[in-house]
């Protein structure tokens, strides 16, 4: 699987791109559209929406299921991606470009918690088994 270096990892399965002006774009790996299967709905934050690190923020809906998405971060919701409204599909055909929304951090050290690409390939191996 193609997991991208440039991006951090959650547990949880959301991968977040730190951004040249500081802030963070967020979405779902491709792991996670793999188990859900084909993306049927996806149901985003609103603009100016303050989360906590944690929080469900975000739900993705398949065919198959309905899954929470959580703030891999703290902060303020500042842009999402409406196009995943009209085409949540766009999820099952590159979940690294169909990012959910960005966020502004709030507290830079969450950003400490969160795992690289080879600590993410080592959870999704031992989810495996």
């Amino acid at each position: 699987m193609d997991i991208p270096t440039n991006l951090k990892y959650t547990k949880s399965h959301e991968w977040v791109r730190l951004e040249d002006d500081g802030t963070a774009t967020i979405g779902i790996t491709q792991h996670a559209q793999e188990l859900l299967g084909d993306m049927v709905f996806a149901e985003i934050p609103q603009v100016g929406r303050s989360l906590k690190q944690g929080e469900e923020c975000a739900v993705v809906e398949s065919v198959k299921a309905a899954a929470d998405v959580y703030a891999p971060i703290s902060g303020e919701v500042i842009a999402v991606n409406a196009e995943l409204e009209s085409a949540p599909e766009k999820i099952n055909q590159d979940a690294y470009a169909a990012w959910l929304f960005k966020v502004k951090p709030t507290n830079t050290s969450d950003l400490g918690g969160l795992m690289d690409a080879g600590s993410y390939q080592k959870v999704l191996e031992s989810e495996a088994h």
